[in-house]
């Protein structure tokens, strides 16, 4: 194969997609195994697979594929021409997998459906981030992620050339709708948040109206504000009012076609939970030639 092409995105450690790879082995091949395999393939046949993308896209999950080959067969050799954040063209060679066939088969669909969900949120994310190229507005997910998974489609998003917002419940403040409802207003809940944040953890909160704006303003107690479901002329509006005393993300229901006015609007940060909720597969496919 071709020589090694650097990363373009930090990888993952692998103590963050083993047990969700080990997990998806397990859940395919249960306490029986392959009976299929087993039954119709001789245990000493070896094979050389390609995997190998059917459409173009952007790339993500490699490690988590290679790592579910090992896991059934550490002798299996996986080798790669591209690395996560890549572009693929369709019908290109971007990995061989070389070994025991009973094993390849077996890792099959875990790494084909890791290997697809994961570089259509690339894929996806690789366009939002091309459509607001030229500006300095960053594209983001939301924490709308399958359960199990969100630590690996986060990934999957940076692949893509975003960036993340907030991980967990537990590493920012992110002051909602219901928050305010709950706190008694927008003041309050701001107050309540800035007296518990410690001094690196950094207080948004969402606001619907430019009128719930203007409260946020003048008491002064945000890092960041989010614009939910505003009109374009009202990001226009917010971002003028605003003036750069706050980080500005825009969010709720963004479309690909609406993202580069937003961005030259002056929105800071895109958020768009279709990037994890609803990316479509990239079509990757195994093919196998026996040795």
């Amino acid at each position: 194969m071709a020589a090694r092409t650097a990363p373009r995105v930090a990888p993952l450690p692998a103590i963050a997609y083993e047990p969700v790879v080990r997990a998806a082995l397990l859940e395919d091949l249960g306490l029986g195994g392959d009976l299929t395999s087993d039954a119709t393939i001789a245990g000493d046949a070896t094979v050389v697979a390609s995997l190998v993308a059917r459409e173009a896209g952007v790339l993500a999950g490699l490690d988590m594929a290679r790592c579910a080959f090992r896991l059934l067969d550490g002798c299996l050799q996986f080798e790669r021409t591209k690395h996560d954040g890549d572009r693929v063209e369709a019908a290109e060679t971007f990995a061989l997998v070389t070994g025991a066939a009973r094993a390849v088969l077996g890792a099959e669909r875990t790494v084909l459906n890791l290997l697809a969900h994961l570089s259509g949120i690339a894929s996806m994310t690789a366009r939002y981030v091309a459509a607001v190229a030229g500006t300095a507005c960053a594209i983001s997910e939301t924490r709308k992620t399958l359960p199990g998974l969100r630590a690996l489609q986060k990934y999957a998003v940076r692949a893509g050339g975003g960036t993340n917002h907030r991980l967990r419940l537990d590493d920012a403040i992110l002051i909602k709708d219901n928050h305010v409802a709950l706190a008694g207003g927008i003041v309050p809940a701001l107050r309540a948040a800035r007296a518990r944040a410690g001094h690196l953890v950094k207080v948004e909160i969402e606001v619907d109206t430019l009128a719930q704006l203007e409260e946020v303003l003048e008491c002064g107690m945000a890092d960041a504000v989010m614009l939910d479901n505003f009109t374009l002329d009202s990001v226009r509006a917010a971002v003028r009012r605003i003036a750069g005393a706050l980080v500005v993300e825009v969010s709720g229901g963004v479309a690909l076609d609406d993202v580069a006015a937003i961005a030259r609007a002056g929105a800071d940060v895109i958020s768009v939970g279709a990037l994890t909720h609803s990316a479509r597969a990239l079509d990757i496919g195994l093919d196998i030639v026996p040795v």
